[in-house]
Order: C-alpha cells, then structure tokens, then sequence
C-alpha cells in the first residue's frame, strides 16, 4: 500500500522534466547543421585576414551614355526593375500568410537595392556611394537565405537566419569602406550556403519555392557583371552587362513570386 502511494508523484514528476528538456531536445539533425554552418561563416567574417578595400578594384563602368540629362542612364534606369519585382512581391505576401520566413524582407531588400544602386550609378566614381548600394542588396540576400532556411530546414530556422543576417549583412556593407572580407563572406559564404541548402529535399509543409532558379538569376548576373564591356561590344553598344546584370539580379526574385502567386493557400 506504501509502494502504490509513492508511486504516483514520481509518475507524474517524469513527464514533467521531458516538458523542460523539449527546446533543447527538439533541435532537428538539419538544424544542427546550419548552426554550425552559420557559425563558420560568422568566424570567418570576423577573423580571416583583412582584405583592404583598395584590393577590390572598383570598376569602371563601360556605359556611362546620358539620357535626357540623366548619366549613365542604362545603369540607372534599369534599377526600376528591382523596385517593381519588389512591390510585386509585397503585394502578393499580403494574400500569403503562409510565406517562408525572410519572403518580405526579400522585397524590401529589392526596393532599397533600387534606391541604393540608383544613388550610387549617378556618380559611380565617388566610393562612399557604394556603401549604400551594398545595403540594399545586404537586406535583399538576407531575405533570401531566411527563405532558403525555411524551405529546406525548419520556419524558425528561417526566422533565425534572417535575424542573423539582418545583423551581419549591413555591419559588413559598412565595414567593407575599409576590410572587404566580411562583405565577401556574406555574398559568396552565403550563396555557398544557398547551394547547399537548394541541394537538399524541401521539408515538409514547404511552399516549394525553386531555390535552384533564383540562384541561376544570381549567377547569370555575376555573369553579366563581369562582361560588362564585352557585352556592351557584342550588342553593338545597344546595352551593357551591368544593365543586364542589374535585370538578371532583379529576376532572381522571380521565381520566388510564381510560387507566391500561384500556390493556393491550404
């Protein structure tokens, strides 16, 4: 009789101690893995050698024709695309309470990068501009890695993401005046880190957002980057690969807006 008495404050006292333990136990092998991915890069960002920002070569433009009084006009004027994939896609979020973490601050990004690189293309030749350029386009990245995060791995881990790159992205576009490595591990540590998580399986309840194909647009402008002159050659001086990279970038939230636009809510 003693026995049967005792027993039952020390069943009820177990369910008790998982309960606590649930935060910390709940922790998916996924998750795990992104932790310490996001750990490498913020180690890297914070102790790799310091690159000097007069390495980076900043270049010169090839197509700096003007256009009704507006210079470099190809540059700038093609930034309106960023600002209407980014409207776009904060119309479409207002029917989408089902959007990946990161889904607004993706197109809150795009419109910032539009104001940011317009800024900076009206007088490309003057450094202190591109800080704002890289502002815009830290906010946009980070919204997509919080997309990619979500989709692949958990909404927290979205969520988490997209906290940490909301940090670490503008701190390194600012930085980067003066030591371009932590801006070159955000962008190419981060898109490292895309690729990875495009490669494994969607988790399930996932939107099914196609990672692959934002992160073809983000190459296809690296692409367009880098041929600025060649391609401004090729078309017979029609359109230059920095306009074209400008277009490329702002397509990369395409696809992000066709699932948005065309997955029923459940």
């Amino acid at each position: 009789m003693l026995r049967t008495t005792n027993s039952a404050p020390e069943t009820n006292a177990t369910p008790r101690l998982v309960t606590s333990r649930l935060p910390f136990a709940g922790v998916q092998v996924r998750e795990k893995y992104l932790i310490a991915a996001l750990l490498v890069l913020v180690l890297a960002a914070l102790f790799a050698p310091a690159l000097p920002a007069s390495a980076w070569q900043i270049p010169h433009y090839v197509d700096a024709r003007t256009w009704l009084g507006l210079p470099n006009a190809g540059d700038v004027l093609s930034n309106l695309a960023f600002l209407a994939m980014g409207v776009w896609g904060l119309v479409l979020l207002r029917a989408r309470p089902d959007a990946p973490a990161g889904a607004g601050w993706l197109f809150v990004g795009l419109i910032l990068t539009c104001v940011g690189s317009t800024f900076y293309h009206l007088d490309p030749d003057a450094p202190q501009r591109l800080v704002a350029d890289r502002l815009g386009m830290a906010v946009a990245f980070s919204g997509f890695l919080g997309i990619a995060a979500s989709e692949r791995v958990s909404m927290r881990a979205g969520q988490m993401v997209v906290l940490l790159m909301m940090v670490m992205g503008p701190l390194a576009a600012w930085v980067a005046r003066d030591n371009i490595t932590p801006w070159a591990v955000v962008q190419f540590g981060g898109m490292a880190l895309a690729v990875g998580l495009a490669l494994t399986r969607p988790r399930p309840g996932a939107l099914g957002a196609p990672l692959g194909g934002v992160i073809f647009f983000y190459g296809l402008a690296k692409l367009f980057e880098h041929g600025d002159a060649t391609v401004f050659e090729v078309t017979g001086h029609l359109v230059s690969g920095h306009t074209l990279k400008h277009l490329a970038a702002a397509l990369a939230a395409w696809p992000v807006i066709v699932t948005l636009r065309n997955r029923s809510l459940s």
